[in-house]
């Protein structure tokens, strides 16, 4: 646990230096431009909705609570506002994080296992279900042939019913 918290605490103050930098390296306007677009919540959500956090385990970055989230989804609404794509930005963080970080792994390599196991699962129940039930039902036709079929029991004669009573009174 203090192990995480010192990479996120890191992330922060490397963004955060990182965004003084390109602040100060951005060329300086006197209010007179109105070309700069106004980037809003959802066009960064957009984005984020994309990635999965890179220190939290298995949370959206759109949806993470964390500081850090907060960094990286403003981090996201700089990019969008200087002009990148959705892909560089996914991009940048496949660089920087891995690609453990995007909601969509590429169907590439090993990760195309992530879209292929389910299909074969599904084929797989498929077939173990096609083959249970076509045994059933033959298992439920033999049975039902072999019902019809049975003859019943001879029947005894009185005669050794008699005879049979008589050795059982016999004995006791």
């Amino acid at each position: 646990m203090k192990r995480w918290t010192i990479i996120t605490l890191t992330l922060v103050l490397f963004f955060a230096v990182a965004g003084i930098f390109v602040e100060a390296q951005a060329p300086k306007t006197d209010g007179a431009d109105t070309s700069a677009r106004v980037i809003t919540d959802d066009e960064v959500n957009a984005v984020a909705k994309q990635l999965y956090c890179p220190v939290c385990e298995n949370t959206p970055l759109d949806v993470c609570p964390t500081q850090a989230c907060k960094d990286w989804r403003e981090l996201i609404r700089q990019q969008l506002s200087d002009g990148w794509t959705e892909q560089q930005i996914k991009d940048y963080f496949v660089a920087n994080f891995g690609p453990r970080v995007l909601a969509n792994p590429p169907n590439k390599g090993f990760t195309s296992l992530v879209w292929l196991l389910p299909f074969a699962a599904l084929l797989a129940g498929g077939a173990f279900l096609w083959r249970l039930l076509r045994q059933w039902q033959i298992q439920h036709r033999t049975n039902a042939d072999t019902i019809e079929t049975t003859e019943a029991p001879p029947e005894i004669p009185p005669s050794l019913l008699e005879q049979i009573e008589k050795d059982v009174k016999a004995q006791f």
